[in-house]
């Protein structure tokens, strides 16, 4: 086969593969001071995927989070979603207009309303106080957080102020504020960190229940809660990937070993 027809095949190839991606990651360098938070970092999630991020603390993580969701533009490389977004050319608020929703570590809730306000509140996309004042959620509406509320499992602490929860219980919540937006895409920061093995184990089977409908995007260290995920895994190390693949696949990869789980 003649080297032309090669380059035309392996373009063809690659068309096909971003034409079955919602996030293409293309050559994303972000530097910070001379520091190189990420280093022409690729890759890609499908429609309907959800993927396990790992890697050590300083591989790019928060940054690779920080650049899909707008908070940070890269010096070079294209963010594309959708197929049509260049995110890397778009705002915070105009990345969340698209369906990208993202929940930090630490859980930011209200403490002093009630779980159900919380969920209900999200649901709005006009948040200013004069709004809020005149709004009355419809009969659809109480439909649509009843649902999330049986989702996140907090049906039975509705009525309960957001601010007497367990910490694993406002990481629901938070949860659940973001799927009343009703995102694409959604970016979960180490959802299990400082959570008892139960509810670890819980939200794990949460995320798979979200993920029937939603792509997502797990940063997380727990390993063991990674592997109970069953998903794709990507690890990164100085700002690019290091390997890919299975859990098994990845943990047994002795570059990883080294860098990350031999630690």
């Amino acid at each position: 086969m003649k080297l032309q027809d090669r380059l035309a095949q392996a373009e063809n190839r690659a068309m096909e593969a971003f034409a079955r991606t919602l996030l293409y990651i293309e050559g994303v360098t972000v530097s910070f001071d001379g520091f190189r938070a990420l280093d022409n970092l690729s890759f890609a999630v499908e429609p309907g995927e959800m993927r396990a991020i790992i890697g050590p603390n300083g591989a790019g993580k928060t940054t690779m989070m920080d650049v899909i969701t707008g908070k940070t533009r890269p010096d070079r490389g294209a963010v594309i979603f959708d197929r049509l977004h260049d995110l890397a050319r778009l705002d915070e608020t105009q990345i969340a207009a698209l369906g990208i929703g993202r929940k930090f570590q630490k859980p930011t809730v209200f403490d002093g309303h009630t779980v159900f306000d919380n969920i209900a509140l999200a649901l709005k996309c006009d948040r200013r106080v004069r709004a809020a004042l005149r709004w009355s959620e419809t009969s659809e509406e109480r439909g649509r957080v009843a649902a999330i509320l049986k989702t996140i499992g907090l049906t039975a602490a509705q009525d309960r102020p957001a601010g007497r929860l367990s910490h694993g219980q406002k990481q629901w919540l938070e949860i659940g504020m973001l799927l009343a937006q009703d995102p694409k895409l959604l970016l979960v920061d180490e959802p299990v960190a400082g959570m008892t093995d139960a509810e670890t184990r819980q939200t794990a089977q949460l995320l798979k229940e979200i993920n029937r409908e939603h792509t997502v995007i797990v940063v997380e260290h727990d390993m063991t809660f990674v592997r109970d995920l069953g998903v794709k895994v990507t690890c990164l190390h100085e700002g690019a990937v290091l390997a890919e693949g299975s859990i098994d696949q990845v943990s047994q990869d002795e570059r990883v070993v080294e860098v990350y789980l031999g630690r």
